[in-house]
């Protein structure tokens, strides 16, 4: 077994000091247009990011079991070198792009993610809204273990990939130079990720390279200033509204369908989907004719 560390741990001190830095920033510099910080928004966000520390140790037991089975399944192994290290991040970082992509597009997934959403504000406090139910992710990188990658290399490349987004949550930095902005993943392109505009929906997915973005069309570049949150927002500071509501809202609306192909589309398809019910005359004619 690697002996790799826990780089979200390890990152912590470093996540307060420099939240702190920018708070102290937006206090001293503020800027007028920018949605800046709210101590309740933000002390959610804290709140969010210490249960998902708890909840992920308790949802680590099924997924490393199911992780350590997969890995002893494939006769492949990829030893840990300096040389295979930074092409398991890239294999890593690009199923954390169809990972992300999957969690905006089904909504079942959605209802997970959704919470790293629900912020109205976008600063570093944000990037610590994490979700509590993650279960919804592992399947994405069993490929990776049937590859013969370790499941701790797996879980240290992941951990490596949250980390980098760290920084990218802020609307203290403008753009970066040019060839950064091209291929890496940055606060510009992270904003448009968080806004609710119509053109700005389910785009720039990446986590560390930018460049899957670009290559399977999801890319948008920053134009207008971003209006962060959900296109319907929760307006809650409770961690646990925030952390469930959305399993609330499909419950109710599999309670509410008329067809069992309904209820599936409540889980499965988009989240903004809405069945394409007959209008009542189409359906009174439709009734008479039968």
């Amino acid at each position: 077994m690697p002996n790799l560390p826990d780089v979200v741990v390890w990152s912590i001190p470093a996540y307060v000091l420099l939240a702190l830095i920018e708070m102290i920033g937006v206090r001293i510099h503020p800027d007028e247009d920018a949605a800046g910080y709210e101590a309740r928004d933000s002390a959610t966000s804290v709140g969010m990011g210490l249960g998902s520390l708890a909840f992920d140790f308790l949802w680590k037991i099924p997924i490393v079991a199911a992780y350590t089975a997969a890995y002893e399944l494939t006769p492949l192994r990829v030893p840990v070198l300096w040389w295979t290290l930074p092409l398991m991040l890239l294999a890593q970082d690009f199923l954390y792009y169809w990972s992300h992509r999957g969690h905006h597009v089904v909504r079942i997934l959605w209802a997970c993610h959704v919470v790293h959403h629900s912020s109205r504000r976008f600063n570093l406090t944000t990037a610590l809204r994490q979700p509590w139910t993650t279960l919804t992710v592992w399947p994405f990188y069993v490929p990776l273990v049937a590859l013969g990658v370790h499941p701790a290399a797996v879980a240290f490349c992941s951990s490596a990939n949250l980390v980098y987004q760290f920084w990218i949550h802020t609307e203290r930095i403008g753009r970066m130079p040019r060839w950064f902005e091209y291929v890496l993943n940055t606060p510009s392109h992270h904003r448009v990720h968080h806004a609710s505009q119509g053109g700005y929906l389910d785009r720039n997915f990446g986590g560390v390279l930018i460049v899957w973005d670009r290559l399977f069309g999801s890319f948008a570049a920053e134009t207008e200033r971003p209006v962060y949150g959900l296109t319907k927002n929760i307006n809650t500071f409770n961690p646990v509204k925030v952390a469930t509501h959305e399993y609330v809202a499909i419950v109710k609306d599999i309670k509410a369908a008329r067809s069992w192909r309904e209820r599936a589309g409540r889980v499965v398809r988009g989240p903004g989907w809405q069945p394409a019910h007959p209008r009542p005359e189409r359906a009174a004619e439709e009734t008479a004719v039968a």
